[in-house]
């Protein structure tokens, strides 16, 4: 794969931009919950990286169809298999007024709208983000583009099983998940999210916790002695906001080689995880 060079993000320029990309993936992922049978972890819930923003994918009913977030072209986008769709543009308006506009034209498909797909966008249904920009619209989707293609790059590797890459619509975070197949001692194995020992390998543009863009690497159960492992010049161990290892978005991009660092970062803490947290049998 060719070198990567990401594009900058400002942490305040990118906040009202982002703030409503949240709001607006929310409306996304409820048609995914409504309409989408349950699968471990969630999946059936999170959106996939498109060409050129996210998208539900193909959602299957009595006519499929397809939203996305099409942040290059700036536009909210429905597709149906009947050949019909629907484009509104993205101008900051509130999550609540886009949720209506994707209900009504699916419900006049014969889509039924469900209960919560009108309040996807959240709490603040009705707030407008006056700063949405543009500009940084693109810039988000550029970078949501790069760093899915290096997960994808990582994942190609891992003979265990992977999650797909994905972006969680509740915390507006870039992810995958590493499960190794082993569940944890004293859990109930019906509950996957409590049983199955997992690594966590993600992106999010920033939170309460930590307001600026950055990548994380969390493991479950955390094993002693992981925060131990020596870190490349970039990436530290944190307790909080939580446990796990963090880079900052901004330190990556200004590498001269950021998708090798962060390939390089991936696989050894892969490595690591893999040999402190899995049982061995004589």
């Amino acid at each position: 794969m060719a070198t990567k060079h990401f594009p900058s993000l400002d942490e305040l320029a990118i906040v009202e931009t982002r703030d409503a990309l949240h709001a607006y993936s929310r409306i996304l992922g409820a048609w995914l919950k409504s309409c989408r049978p349950k699968r471990k972890h969630w999946w059936h819930a999170s959106l996939r990286p498109s060409l050129n923003g996210l998208t539900t994918g193909v959602i299957n009913g009595g006519i499929d169809f397809e939203i996305e977030l099409d942040l290059r072209n700036n536009q909210l986008l429905i597709r149906t298999a009947t050949g019909e769709s629907h484009r509104e543009a993205l101008a900051g308006q509130p999550a609540g007024e886009l949720a209506d506009i994707v209900a009504d034209f699916l419900s006049a498909r014969g889509i039924d709208d469900t209960d919560g797909t009108r309040a996807g966008g959240g709490s603040e249904q009705s707030k407008r983000f006056d700063a949405y920009s543009t500009e940084q619209a693109h810039r988000i989707a550029r970078a949501l583009a790069d760093v899915a293609a290096i997960l994808k790059q990582f994942r190609a590797g891992i003979r265990e099983q992977c999650s797909p890459v994905q972006l969680w619509p509740h915390h507006f975070d870039l992810s995958m998940l590493w499960l190794p197949g082993e569940t944890v001692a004293g859990q109930d194995p019906a509950d996957e999210e409590s049983a199955d020992k997992q690594m966590n390998f993600g992106f999010t543009l920033g939170d309460e916790g930590i307001t600026e863009p950055y990548f994380y690497v969390t493991a479950y159960p955390l094993p002693e002695s992981l925060p131990k492992l020596p870190l490349a010049v970039g990436t530290t161990w944190r307790c909080e906001p939580f446990d796990g290892a963090v880079l900052l978005y901004r330190s990556l991009a200004d590498m001269s080689d950021p998708s090798d660092y962060l390939l390089n970062l991936y696989t050894r803490l892969l490595s690591a995880g893999r040999e402190q947290m899995l049982e061995r049998t004589a």
